[in-house]
């Protein structure tokens, strides 16, 4: 994505996460900020060197410039900014940013070619007045209902999976917009809302409802079509064990040395595994009992059978060392060196690269000011 211009006028998450994808992808994304900054940065602790993790760990490889869009001249200096962009990316209210003039409708006159992508809680129509954050549309889509155990109350994901799962439906939808740029010149409005990603993101238990007609429920660690697909208890810990067809489970009843269980008929299906779960697990618990869970694990995947410890987060980034994915990037040098997670997707001939840390805010705003105020041309517009 060399070459192309993003006006990141997001913040928070789901917007700042697409675009610093976009950003590792090599697009030049400049982060417009209010004065006083990205809420994320002040969301602490954890810090480090007295900057919020949390704004760290989504903002790599952009120029920060701050703006007072209530401003006549910032606001004029962001609509330049706009105008010149490939891509603009935003996450106020819907509606929000034609106050200052930088509204689809406002832009696309002057820049036909601009993909201009909206992130909302739920969308531009009825519930444009809604405000939208994660934890509101985990709730109200149905995810909680699903998560906990099934006699405790509802309970929310440990991260903010919808602004994850919006921020990569807005950048499909950028790359999607930005290939028809390429065949016709013409840029256009796309719009995500946590909503409609939280919807489509529930996959089967949407599924359920809107082909089925039925209304899934909470089942704790379970899974309401397989069994073995949860944690069980080993001699240290637990192990997630999901023998989700035939042939697994009969490797499974192998390494645990019970094959006989493999041939009963009460389980020779997973149809019938998951009816008698209740019957199953004390087989298979029992014999887990004899081990820890890493023994386990690579015993049973030597054998072709998915499972794997419950871990913290520092046991996942371990494994990930171990299986060579290089998980960690540093970005930046001497004090500005900043420890970021890797960019998901791996290109053979295009790989990501990280050619700036989170900024400060307003690191780059003189500059960006500077070439703002100038014409095309180079000489000074406001002349």
């Amino acid at each position: 994505m060399s070459g192309l211009l993003v006006a990141d006028f997001s913040r928070i998450l789901a917007g700042p996460y697409a675009t610093m994808l976009l950003a590792d992808l090599g697009a030049d994304v400049i982060k417009v900020e209010s004065p006083g900054g990205d809420d994320t940065r002040s969301w602490m602790p954890p810090v480090r060197d007295g900057v919020a993790t949390y704004y760290l760990g989504v903002n790599r490889g952009k120029r920060s410039l701050a703006l007072d869009l209530r401003e006549e001249e910032d606001a004029l200096l962001a609509q330049r900014l706009a105008r010149r962009a490939d891509v603009l990316i935003e996450n106020l209210k819907p509606g929000g940013m034609a106050r200052y003039g930088l509204g689809y409708d406002d832009l696309k006159a002057d820049n036909p070619g601009l993909v201009y992508a909206s992130i909302s809680g739920f969308g531009s129509g009825a519930g444009r007045h809604v405000p939208g954050y994660d934890l509101m549309v985990q709730a109200v889509s149905g995810l909680m209902s699903l998560t906990g155990d099934p006699e405790g109350p509802a309970y929310r994901a440990g991260i903010s999976v919808f602004d994850v799962m919006a921020g990569n439906h807005a950048a499909i939808g950028v790359l999607a917009a930005l290939r028809h740029r390429d065949a016709t010149g013409q840029g256009q409005h796309v719009e995500v809302n946590l909503l409609s990603s939280a919807l489509t993101g529930l996959v089967n238990h949407s599924s359920a409802y809107v082909a089925g007609g039925t209304v899934p429920y909470r089942m704790g660690n379970a899974h309401p079509s397989v069994f073995p697909y949860e944690p069980l208890p080993t001699a240290d810990r637990e192990l997630i064990v999901t023998a989700g067809n035939d042939g697994q489970f009969r490797r499974l009843c192998a390494v645990l040395g019970i094959p006989e269980v493999a041939d009963d008929p009460r389980f020779a299906r997973n149809a019938d595994r998951t009816a008698r779960r209740e019957e199953l697990r004390p087989l298979l618990v029992a014999r887990l009992a004899a081990r820890g869970a890493e023994e386990w694990f690579d015993l049973l995947v030597t054998a072709g059978v998915p499972c794997a410890p419950v871990n913290t987060i520092d046991g996942g980034f371990a494994l990930a060392e171990r299986f060579g994915l290089d998980p960690v990037v540093v970005v930046g040098e001497g004090e500005r060196a900043v420890p970021t997670t890797r960019h998901p997707v791996r290109l053979s001939a295009t790989p990501a690269h990280y050619r700036l840390p989170p900024p400060q805010l307003d690191e780059h705003g003189p500059e960006l000011r500077r070439w703002l105020k100038e014409n095309d041309d180079g000489t000074d517009a406001t002349t």
